[in-house]
């Protein structure tokens, strides 16, 4: 039986951290409002890991965008890292992690807010949140 696959990362300036064992259970896109405003731009790119499986060391803060959501940004930087939008998930942002190239987004959610010249040929688009 092979190792747990360990990936690291955190926020821009390093205070805030955290590892993610194993595989994630989903990689995505989302064009919401919300995620445009936070990032600064057209939509953000997110690995989605049971919460169990992810480790976060340092200090951060969060607010709520929804009463199921806290989205956590570092308290020195101000990097926005992970949102916790359940007891049992973790969305933490692909730009985040010390690696690039780790994962593919395999969906989309709220593509009704797309970007006209933004091409996703290969994803499975949801117009809302995925589910809806």
């Amino acid at each position: 039986m092979g190792a747990t696959r360990i990936r690291t990362g955190g926020c821009a300036c390093g205070q805030l951290t955290f590892e993610a064992r194993g595989e994630p259970k989903r990689v995505g896109l989302c064009h919401c409002m919300t995620c445009r405003k936070i990032s600064g731009a057209p939509f953000n790119a997110y690995v989605i890991y049971p919460r169990d499986e992810v480790t976060v060391s340092g200090e951060f803060r969060g607010w709520s965008a929804t009463p199921e959501s806290e989205r956590c940004f570092c308290v020195v930087c101000g990097s926005q890292v992970f949102d916790r939008d359940s007891d049992t998930e973790i969305e933490i942002k692909l730009g985040a992690f010390d690696e690039p190239d780790l994962f593919t987004p395999t969906y989309e959610a709220w593509a009704r807010r797309r970007e006209h010249w933004l091409c996703t040929p290969d994803l499975e688009s949801f117009p809302e949140n995925r589910g809806s």
